[in-house]
């Protein structure tokens, strides 16, 4: 019995001894973690100061704004009644889109595109009390010609946007895709007494 006793206190003082070497090893590790913690968070205090400071000095140093400022004028904004008059007179006029649609085909033209049937679609914007003359124009010709038409298109009708450009090519080896470009034109109606 006596030897028995023995080998169960050997046995729990092994025990024992590993419970606390692991014990042990925690409080080490969550010191470890505790401290990676605290050297995260001093970096970080240690940035946001130096960064409150870096503010504090130009915060400090108001003349140095006012000298820029005052090197660059503000500009000064026209009245609402003047940018509404410019931007009638930018828009286009909605009885000559066909003088339009012929720019657009001459320009298809000069770049060696082949056109083909194209969608045209006019709305009335009822709020800002203009048109919109929507054209797509499926294409055929080279990447370079295409976008070619394309800036010259806009570059010869300043009223226009280029709202949409796809290209599709049926084989990876034919050297003319497809494009499809969607124009839209900014129209005013100029009724018969000349009011928009």
């Amino acid at each position: 019995m006596a030897e028995w006793t023995r080998g169960t206190m050997k046995a729990m003082n092994f025990s024992s001894i590993a419970l606390q070497a692991q014990l042990w090893l925690v409080r080490r590790s969550m010191v470890a973690i505790l401290g990676v913690l605290l050297c995260i968070a001093g970096t970080g205090a240690w940035l946001w100061a130096m960064q409150h400071a870096k503010i504090q000095r130009v915060l400090e140093q108001p003349h140095s704004l006012a000298v820029v400022s005052s090197l660059v004028p503000m500009p000064t904004s026209p009245s609402d009644a003047l940018n509404l008059t410019e931007f009638y007179d930018a828009l286009g006029d909605e009885h000559y889109t066909e003088q339009q649609l012929k720019t657009l085909f001459a320009l298809a033209a000069k770049n060696g595109l082949t056109l083909s049937k194209g969608q045209y679609t006019l709305a009335h914007e009822q709020n800002g009390r203009f048109f919109t003359y929507q054209i797509v124009l499926p294409v055929k010709g080279s990447y370079t010609s295409v976008w070619q038409f394309a800036t010259q298109s806009l570059a010869a009708i300043p009223f226009s946007a280029l709202d949409d450009i796809s290209f599709k090519r049926e084989m990876i080896t034919d050297q003319n895709p497809e494009a499809s470009l969607r124009f839209t034109l900014y129209l005013r109606s100029i009724g018969k007494k000349g009011q928009r």
